[in-house]
C-alpha cells in the first residue's frame, strides 16, 4: 500500500465524506463520539453529526489526518489539543488527563480516534498514522501527545479499536502515565 497522509482540510472533505460512507463510520458516529456530552449523543442522529465534524473541518485548523491511497482516502486518525475534544478530558473516563489543567494547555495533544476502510486494514496503516502524527504535532507546538488506546481486542476488526491499540503507542515511543481502567492505559510521547 502506497500511503500519503495529509492533514483533514477543508478541501478535502469529500474524501472524508467517501471514507466514513452512508453511515459515517463506527454507527454514524461520525468522529464526534469525544467532541459531545452524551446527552448531545444520544439526541443527535448521524446528520446532525455528520453537520457537526464537517462544521468543525471547514472552520479549520485540521482536526485530524487523512491517509490516501492511490488517490482515495483509506484512514482517518483525529488528533490535535486536548481542548477540541471535550469529552476526551471527562473526569470518568480513562483518557481523563493527568493534571485537569492540561485539558485546556494548547501544548497537550491527544490522538482519539481511528478509522480504517476494511482493505486497508492490518497492513502497517495506524502505525503510520500515529507516525506522522507524532511529526504534526511537533510542527504545531505539542509538549506532550497522549492517547488511551486498548490493550487487548477479541478481534483485529472490533469496534473498540478505534482507540488504537497499546502495542501500536508503544512502538512509536509512548509510555504509559496511569491506567485507571483495565487495558486502557493513558499514554504519552513527549517532545
Amino acid at each position: 500500500m502506497l500511503v500519503d497522509i495529509s492533514p483533514l482540510t477543508p478541501d478535502l472533505w469529500p474524501a472524508f465524506e467517501d471514507l466514513f460512507g452512508k453511515q459515517g463510520a463506527c454507527y454514524g458516529c461520525w468522529c464526534t463520539h469525544f467532541r459531545l456530552p452524551p446527552a448531545a449523543r444520544r439526541d443527535n442522529d448521524r446528520e446532525r453529526n455528520k453537520e457537526h465534524i464537517r462544521a468543525r473541518i471547514m472552520a479549520g485548523p485540521p482536526p485530524g489526518l487523512l491517509a490516501f491511497d492511490k488517490g482515495e482516502a483509506v484512514g482517518w486518525m483525529q488528533i490535535g489539543p486536548r481542548a477540541d475534544i471535550p469529552e476526551f478530558n471527562n473526569a470518568g473516563r480513562g483518557s481523563a488527563p493527568v493534571d485537569p489543567a492540561h485539558a485546556q494547555d494548547p501544548a497537550v495533544w491527544a490522538i482519539s480516534c481511528f478509522f480504517l476502510r476494511t482493505r486497508a486494514r492490518g497492513n502497517g496503516l495506524t502505525h503510520r498514522l500515529v507516525g506522522e502524527g507524532i511529526e504534526f504535532a511537533r510542527r504545531n507546538g505539542a509538549r506532550w501527545l497522549e492517547a488511551c488506546p486498548m490493550d487487548q481486542s477479541k478481534s483485529a476488526r472490533s469496534i473498540g479499536l478505534f482507540v488504537g491499540s497499546t502495542r501500536v503507542f508503544e512502538k512509536a515511543g509512548f509510555t504509559r502515565l496511569v491506567e485507571r481502567k483495565a487495558g486502557r492505559p493513558l499514554m504519552r510521547y513527549e517532545f
